[in-house]
């Protein structure tokens, strides 16, 4: 009788996974359909705000956001902001996704509420902290997504770790070592063509993310938040020593589904990326900023779900 008791257990197992990823994929299927207005009118999830510690003994916040039902929660999607980011750049994403999956936001060291260490600030330890991130949420399998300086400090995780832990890999806005090279862009100068000071250079980067106007409280919350991270640790972000075949390297050895989402001055790389790696998908948005997931968040969200449920969870 014992087998059959551990037969039934397992039986029941199996029928609680096949329930939840049809309630997911069911969720996902309507996701692309609503606009994120009606997704964040009724959030029907939980949060929560989380720490874990780093082996080099940094203190590293998260938002950790999950279906209230239970539904879809062993399905993981990991978000890594850009330079001086918060996590909570992603509020659309965690808002919109957060009914049927676990959505999880890191505040990278040195930013939003971060531990400042004062070393660290390298491709490859923050590569490593999303490594460590990961054994600290105790999931097999992760969808990684990258925005900007998040784009490269994922690729940094996939050159040490492989793509063994990822589901699928998306990589928002950024360079990743393709052809052709990106341009520079010119460092906001003041009246007599001196750099601006950091907080006022800082107040112009973040009110030039976005090409859809944003709230005054809006702009005046992530800037203050954008400066927590110090000047010395925001340069020496900017300042990444990897040559560009790293980045190439390390995205053709995920081996997994990738989404690609830039704007036009991407759209080479994009077209590249797409034409080499079968698994690769890119999508080009010509009429947003920067934050492209915050000035155009129903596109965006509609085409990360169509991507999750055509390639990676189906």
């Amino acid at each position: 009788m014992a087998p059959q008791r551990v037969d039934a257990r397992h039986e029941a197992a199996h029928d609680k996974d096949r329930l939840g990823r049809r309630l997911l994929l069911t969720g996902l299927a309507a996701l692309g359909a609503l606009p994120a207005a009606t997704a964040s009118a009724a959030p029907n999830f939980v949060g929560a705000s989380r720490n874990f510690r780093t082996s080099d003994g940094v203190n590293l916040h998260y938002i950790d956001a999950m279906p209230a039902s239970g539904a879809g929660a062993d399905h993981v999607m990991v978000f890594i902001p850009g330079w001086t980011m918060p996590g909570w750049i992603f509020s659309p994403q965690l808002t919109y996704f957060a009914r049927y999956c676990r959505v999880i936001a890191l505040d990278p060291r040195g930013q939003g509420d971060s531990e400042i260490p004062s070393s660290g600030y390298t491709a490859q330890r923050r590569g490593q902290d999303i490594a460590e991130l990961l054994a600290a949420i105790g999931v097999p399998k992760v969808v990684l997504v990258g925005w900007s300086l998040g784009v490269l400090d994922s690729l940094a995780y996939v050159a040490a770790h492989g793509g063994g832990r990822l589901s699928a890999l998306v990589l928002i806005d950024n360079s990743v070592g393709e052809n052709p090279p990106p341009r520079a862009e010119p460092e906001p100068r003041g009246r007599y063509h001196r750099p601006l000071p950091y907080p006022a250079r800082m107040k112009a980067f973040v009110r030039g993310m976005f090409r859809t106007p944003q709230s005054q409280s809006y702009l005046n919350r992530l800037t203050a938040t954008c400066l927590i991270t110090p000047e010395p640790a925001a340069r020496a972000l900017l300042n990444y020593q990897v040559p560009r075949i790293f980045w190439r390297n390390a995205v053709y050895a995920a081996h997994v589904p990738i989404l690609y989402v830039v704007r036009p001055h991407l759209s080479g790389q994009a077209a590249n990326l797409a034409a080499n790696d079968p698994d690769a998908e890119s999508v080009v948005f010509a009429d947003a900023g920067h934050a492209l997931f915050v000035d155009d968040a129903t596109r965006f969200n509609t085409v990360l779900a169509n991507f999750l449920r055509q390639k990676v969870w189906i």
